[in-house]
């Protein structure tokens, strides 16, 4: 057997990676339009499922009749409803608990002008029907949806054969600070997690993630850009859902210097109580079973919001992924030890407070970049420290101060070549 070996040099690897990014590259990235007017939207007002494991109907009440369309997806089994934007005001928990064929739902903004129903189905369904209905002799609008059980052939075969529009929603990630020519500032992407339909984890008090991490994002970004160093960029600036796999293109289509996920844990009761900040880097094997646990809740938000994910594709051969990584994953870890040292001054640590999971979001091969869990949702000192301004601009700094500490000696090499 002849065994080639082929050297790829750093410049063929650049131009390798440059010609990914282009195919992967968004056209044109306009600044969010502002969310609609919640008081002029139609609304979801009620919503109740009967049936039992052969038959199921969900029915959610309307404030007029809209368009809807559902189709059904596999691993895990889940029916998604499309419509257009409206406002849910569901009763407290609606969607916890399901009845029948649905172990439960969830629904939220998907995208601008657009909001999803995704159901969590007990096993293989069928869509009989999906329709709304005119208010009527004293009724509300209804949307009305009818599930029966299958098997996974006949599902699959139905899935396959299914001409619905593209699962996932198209993608307009937050403004990116424009490059003037020259301009030789760093540009740092921060990704508040979540969002839209994705609430993230949830406080018994009723705040969520997606809130926390976004308004700490908007402070950080605030903080960095005062200092007149670097150009940043937001994956998402309002309370839009973004998938995993976009939120890396997004970094490495703009050509990132730094990306820095914004996100706060929860643990379940049955699992005791912890507390404190964690800064996460990029690794195939997760360094304890907390960060294991952890990247796998993450990693299931694109299945959250009801994107297909049978479709995902790689962006670039897994030998350019090994090869770019290995600088930058080296990068990645000292940034993450630079935080975890500034934020021993100002905010709370986890006892373990660096850990490595496989987490999907870090996953650019030429971007440095670390998850950052602020504290946890579900310890109510954590919670109190996340939601308090003060706490919230303590921390940026301490981030920024961070972001200073690993690009210094690199502006100052910049700048040493002019």
């Amino acid at each position: 057997m002849t065994v080639r070996i082929v050297a790829i040099t750093s410049s063929l690897l650049a131009s390798l990676l440059a010609g990914s990014l282009a195919l992967a590259a968004e056209p044109g990235n306009s600044a969010p339009k502002p969310a609609a007017d919640v008081e002029s939207l139609p609304a979801a007002t009620d919503v109740r499922v009967g049936g039992d494991d052969k038959q199921t109907r969900f029915v959610m009440d309307l404030t007029q009749k809209l368009d809807v369309t559902a189709f059904a997806l596999a691993n895990p089994y889940r029916v998604v409803i499309d419509l257009p934007q409206i406002a849910f005001r569901l009763p407290d928990k609606a969607g916890e608990q399901g009845r029948g064929l649905v172990k439960a739902f969830r629904y939220g903004l998907i995208m601008q002008g657009g909001s999803r129903i995704v159901l969590d189905t007990k096993g293989p369904v069928r869509i009989d029907k999906a329709f709304a209905l005119d208010a009527a002799a004293g009724q509300p609008a209804r949307l009305v949806l009818d599930l029966s059980a299958t098997d996974r052939d006949s599902f699959m075969r139905a899935v396959s054969l299914e001409n619905h529009p593209a699962h996932s929603p198209p993608v307009k990630p937050g403004d990116v600070a424009a490059k003037a020519a020259g301009d030789p500032r760093p540009l740092i992407v921060l990704d508040p997690g979540h969002g839209g339909i994705d609430t993230g984890a949830k406080a018994q008090s009723g705040e969520l993630e997606k809130d926390v991490v976004l308004q700490f994002a908007l402070t950080l970004r605030k903080k960095l850009e005062s200092s007149g160093k670097y150009r940043v960029a937001m994956t998402r600036s309002d309370d839009t859902f973004i998938p995993l796999s976009e939120r890396v293109r997004f970094a490495r289509s703009h050509g990132a210097s730094l990306m820095i996920s914004i996100h706060a844990d929860a643990l379940p009761r049955s699992e005791g109580q912890a507390e404190g900040a964690t800064v996460y880097t990029l690794s195939e094997n997760a360094s304890d079973a907390e960060a294991a646990r952890l990247a796998e809740a993450e990693n299931k938000a694109d299945a959250i919001a009801g994107v297909d994910l049978t479709a995902e594709p790689d962006d670039v051969a897994n030998i350019l992924v090994d090869l770019a990584q290995r600088e930058t994953k080296t990068y990645s870890s000292q940034f993450a030890r630079t935080v975890v040292g500034e934020l021993k001054s100002t905010a709370r640590l986890h006892k373990n407070p660096l850990k490595a999971a496989g987490f999907k979001v870090l996953t650019a091969p030429d971007v440095p970049s670390v998850l950052v869990e602020l504290g946890y949702m579900s310890t109510k000192d954590d919670l109190k420290l996340l939601t308090s301004a003060a706490w919230q601009a303590k921390t940026a700094q301490a981030l920024s101060a961070a972001v200073d500490t690993f690009f210094t000696p690199r502006l100052a090499r910049g700048a040493g070549a002019n």
